[in-house]
């Protein structure tokens, strides 16, 4: 059977606001789930196992690894990341679009094994911005990270639509209508 769901892989530089607009739409949208990867770094204090993230140790994430159990997998910021292929296939498989919260390598990566997944880029007005974002969340090693968003600000013209996030409502209109818009288009097409 044909995979009849719909993949979506939303991607852009941390802090810039993908959770916000992906759970603002997993509450409106009964279509689609989230896929969960999984991670070696630490829990923060407001995620939650299993929702946020499948917290695993090295060794764990080592042997999924050796199980080809991940789409892509990749080390970032000296954490391990990866994305589970099977519960993805699985949905795809029943009719159910999936939506990934991951970062630019790991979304041009899949789209070489998913060729139809459709890959959103999630951009801060300006770089200033961003940096005022990350400063707020407390985030460490800003050089080191600003080096990464240039890095990645680098691929969205591989991605196949790109959006500001300027404010909120905009910009979640905005994600809102270029799903629709790629369901139309691709309707019961294989998409991996």
């Amino acid at each position: 059977m044909m995979p009849k769901g719909r993949l979506f892989i939303v991607s852009g530089p941390s802090g810039v606001g993908k959770s916000t607009l992906i759970n603002r739409f997993l509450g409106e949208d009964d279509r689609s789930t989230f896929s969960i990867s999984c991670t070696t770094r630490p829990k923060r204090p407001h995620e939650i196992e299993g929702k946020d993230y499948h917290f695993i140790d090295n060794d764990q994430f080592r042997d999924l690894v050796g199980w080809d159990h991940f789409l892509e997998w990749e080390e970032v910021h000296g954490y391990f990341y990866g994305t589970p292929a099977h519960e993805i296939l699985h949905n795809l498989e029943r009719g159910v679009d999936v939506v990934l919260d991951i970062d630019v390598k790991g979304a041009l990566t899949i789209r070489q094994k998913c060729p139809r997944a459709y890959l959103i880029f999630i951009e801060p007005p300006s770089v200033d911005d961003l940096i005022r974002r990350l400063s707020l969340r407390g985030e460490q090693e800003i050089a080191k990270r600003m080096q990464r968003v240039r890095e990645e600000m680098s691929k969205k013209d591989l991605f196949d639509c790109a959006i500001i996030n300027d404010t909120l409502r905009s910009a979640y209109e905005t994600f809102k209508s270029v799903i629709s818009e790629a369901r139309r288009q691709e309707h019961g097409k294989n998409n991996c």
